[in-house]
């Protein structure tokens, strides 16, 4: 949620262009509309939580990314009449540089912030035994091993 929107608020100028180009193509857009209804199924499906600010940011860029494939593929059109209706390049920029903005928190939440003393953060508070439930572990080996 950086890099793309950078990329269209630098080229907000022709993107009514590319998004022509994009649309002439009906089988590119049913795909398109494909991907992005995949991508946000996995984030809904993996991503249930709903504790934090960023945490519902981001279970709502996965619900806004499966709505917005689900119309790609169903009723392209209206897309297609959004897109190519980028006559205010002001607002673009305005709307993507907001995106930048929410990018750069869940970065530095996700990346760099330190969690809080005390939280109970579900991949630091428990020991993940990657060996799985069957191995037993070195300790109970050597016990229970006949010679």
């Amino acid at each position: 949620m950086v890099i793309v929107p950078c990329i269209i608020v630098l080229r907000a100028s022709g993107m009514a262009a590319l998004a022509t180009d994009f649309f002439k193509n009906d089988l590119f857009v049913w795909f398109a509309g494909a991907l992005l209804l995949f991508a946000g199924l996995l984030i809904i499906a993996f991503h249930q939580y709903w504790s934090s600010v960023a945490a519902v940011m981001i279970s709502l860029f996965g619900w806004i990314l499966a709505l917005r494939g689900l119309v790609l593929m169903a009723a392209s059109e209206l897309h297609e009449h959004a897109a190519t209706a980028m006559v205010a390049i002001s607002v673009v920029r305005l709307i993507f540089g907001v995106l930048i903005v929410v990018g750069l928190y869940l970065t530095y939440v996700g990346w760099l912030a330190k969690p809080a003393v005390g939280t109970n953060n579900r991949w630091t508070s428990r020991t993940i035994d990657w060996r799985g439930p069957r191995c037993p572990s070195p300790s109970t080996a050597s016990r229970t091993a006949t010679p």
